[in-house]
């Protein structure tokens, strides 16, 4: 630790009387060091992470941390205050303050270092000898170990020089301070040595992993040896972590989580007795949790929620409603299947554009296969494709279990979703053998299953059980109904004609431009992708393809024109937008839109729906088809009539830029739309507007 703290970055005399005070004066010596870089960006950095968590500890200490790109090389900043400054501890205000500033792509050499000092802290000798530091120098030589603890004890000494090398090994060893003849001796209470020792396991993480993580870990290990029990810690923090063995993990009675952000692969811990809390009850009541964890033990209280949940849950928020999660389960399948339609529909099409529609009648390539003809090279492309299209719906099915049930829903998600392509029940029966999959293995997991076959669940019991029960349903009991509906939507959209047509292509250019991008969006897109996912689409099917590609080009097209013929309407942030949405919407990207919806929805959504149902409907109107899922205005080659195709897209464009021009125009301008070095704080919009995701 000797190049992060010197006597230059330690104030005996802190005078702040607030927090923000106290750390701008220790953050000012980390710039007269040139350790900082940038003062106020750095203070908004340690703010932003107090906003997160109060980083006051029991025992008069507060540690502010954080990372920020404004640190050049990881440095610490020592500050005591005689009044005290309040940083938000139950016990009161902090005489110790410690400013840990590490670089945002700090090393893990360096981050270690700095947990050894949070753990450090946890040891009363280490911080009743900084309270009566006569000068800075020692302060900071006893903060870098090169000094003991207290006068006269060798082992504070000998803890205080290996408190890296213990944070770094993750090691159990007893607390720096402790001699090794006392963490021989049993505390009281404790078990003899012919038994054996209550066992714990922990995890301790918290937002930054630079601080709280390993004071926690230092002193639920501390709590562990006096109450006699065998603590073992697994601390997750910006170094990285190391896993526990499975062995102990295995071995271990109960589990302790103390953390503020999620427990990486806590699937680990499933199974057992488990207090769950935040990484400061780690720090400041570790014998409470001890006490508590014991207990449920006794009680054979085992936590189901040690155990992740799935896709889905672990992406959204607690307590989500039914449909909120069967909307999610179903976005979960079509967001797999979406990259099999685009690969297989455009390999399809490409070989319809090189050799004829009759190309579906080629042999197989591998019986006839001529380098130097185009007519071979179009059936491979075609084939392939096909085999690509051949996975839709059990990829659907799939991926709609895995997202109710995680990995064990996959086997029979494919499964059922194999057999609804074989009894031709198509996209609906892919939806339904999902659903069944995902709930079928969520009723297992709830079976109370014994001990010795928990190891086989998950690779032979939860598959073969499920898979047959599936299997049997959709053979057996909803497949044929399944179908019948199937067949009945495909007759109703080969039938469609006229008004008819008409109406659909501009109810499905509505839902295209209403989201962009979002559930209602990809509805429409996953209608039409569905109806030219065989090898051989009707008519109809190839319109409505057609119609949803040409309506989902419009928003970002529009607002790309817009910014064009009234850029002082936008701000300058939205007119560099602008130039990125003519390739977003001419590549069918929805989202290049988004930007201009998130900052003014009110105008932007309603003038992109009008022109994306006109575009829909004169796209109907004018028949044209489109045999690929994707590509916008690049397969144009592969449409049919491509020019009307093209005045339909034009048409919704000029009609959505006029009426978002206008809207915009009847009120005032938005700030710095007038100053062309004025952005607006869109950053998050535009990431997402440059992200390829389909329409």
């Amino acid at each position: 630790m000797s190049d992060m703290i010197t006597a230059d970055l330690v104030d005996l005399d802190l005078s702040a009387d607030t927090k923000e005070a106290a750390a701008r004066a220790l953050a000012e010596r980390m710039v007269s060091l040139g350790r900082v870089t940038d003062l106020e960006g750095f203070l908004a950095d340690v703010a932003a992470r107090e906003a997160q968590m109060p980083t006051g500890l029991d025992g008069g200490i507060g540690i502010p941390h954080c990372r920020s790109e404004h640190v050049t090389e990881p440095t610490l900043a020592f500050g005591r205050s005689a009044a005290g400054i309040d940083f938000g501890a139950a016990d009161g205000p902090a005489d110790l303050i410690f400013l840990i500033a590490a670089p945002a792509g700090a090393d893990d050499a360096h981050l270690t270092i700095l947990s050894s000092l949070a753990r450090q802290l946890m040891n009363a000798e280490f911080t009743d000898a900084l309270r009566s530091a006569g000068d800075a120098a020692a302060a900071a030589a006893l903060i870098r170990g090169d000094e003991p603890a207290a006068t006269g004890s060798e082992d504070s000494a000998a803890a205080s020089g290996a408190a890296s090398a213990d944070a770094a090994a993750g090691n159990t060893a007893p607390a720096p301070g402790a001699s090794a003849e006392n963490a021989s001796a049993p505390a009281p209470g404790a078990p003899s040595a012919d038994e054996r020792p209550f066992r714990v396991v922990a995890v301790t993480s918290c937002p930054t992993g630079i601080a709280h993580t390993y004071m926690a870990a230092e002193s639920l290990e501390n709590a562990g040896r006096d109450a006699g029990v065998e603590v073992t810690v697994e601390t997750q923090g910006s170094a990285g972590f190391t896993r526990l063995d499975p062995a102990v993990i295995a071995a271990a009675d109960a589990v302790i989580f103390a953390h503020d952000v999620p427990v990486r692969e806590k699937e680990r811990f499933a199974g057992k007795p488990t207090v769950d809390v935040g990484v400061k009850a780690g720090i400041n009541r570790p014998g409470e949790l001890i006490t508590e964890v014991r207990g449920k033990a006794e009680r054979g209280e085992v936590t189901a929620g040690a155990a992740p949940g799935t896709p889905v849950e672990r992406a959204g928020e607690s307590g989500e409603g039914y449909g909120t999660k069967l909307r999610k389960w179903l976005m979960s399948g079509v967001s797999y299947m979406v990259p099999f339609v685009a690969a297989g529909g455009l390999l399809i099409a490409l070989g319809f554009a090189i050799g004829g529609y009759e190309i579906k009648s080629a042999p197989s390539v591998m019986n006839h296969f001529v380098w130097t003809q185009t007519d071979s090279w179009a059936a491979l492309m075609f084939q392939i494709g096909a085999v690509a299209f051949g996975f839709l719906v059990p990829v659907l099915a799939g991926y709609i279990a895995y997202g109710m049930a995680d990995r064990p829903g996959l086997v029979p998600g494919f499964v059922g979703g194999m057999i609804a392509s074989t009894i031709n029940a198509g996209f609906l029966g892919g939806l339904v053998a999902g659903l069944l999959a995902g709930g079928v293995v969520m009723a297992i997991q709830k079976i109370n299953i014994p001990a010795v076959l928990r190891g086989i669940m998950p690779v032979v019991v939860i598959p073969l059980i499920s898979s047959a029960i599936v299997g049997f349903l959709m053979f057996v009991v909803v497949g044929k109904p399944i179908a019948s509906a199937q067949k009945g939507m495909t007759d109703w959209l080969n039938g469609l004609s006229g008004s008819n047509a008409i109406l659909l292509g501009l109810l499905l250019g509505l839902m295209m431009c209403f989201d962009l991008g979002g559930p209602v969006n990809k509805v429409a897109y996953t209608f039409a992708t569905a109806g030219i996912a065989v090898s051989n689409p009707s008519d109809s099917a190839m319109k409505i393809m057609a119609a949803v590609m040409a309506a989902g080009m419009v928003p970002p097209l529009a607002m790309a024109l817009a910014t064009t013929v009234r850029g002082k309407l936008f701000t300058e942030t939205e007119r560099e937008n602008g130039k990125a949405a003519w390739v977003l919407g001419a590549s069918f990207i929805s989202e290049g839109a988004i930007p201009f919806a998130a900052a003014d929805p009110l105008r932007v959504i309603p003038s992109s729906m009008v022109g994306g149902a006109i575009t829909g409907a004169l796209s109907m109107a004018f028949g044209a088809t489109l045999r690929a899922p994707h590509g916008g205005i690049f397969v144009v080659p592969l449409i049919g009539n491509a020019f009307l195709y093209l005045i339909a897209i034009a048409v919704g464009v000029c009609v959505s830029a006029t009426l978002v021009v206008f809207l915009k125009g009847m009120r005032k301008p938005a700030p710095g739309a007038a100053n062309p070095g004025t952005t607006a704080d869109t950053s998050t919009s535009t990431a997402q507007a440059k992200q390829p995701v389909a329409a």
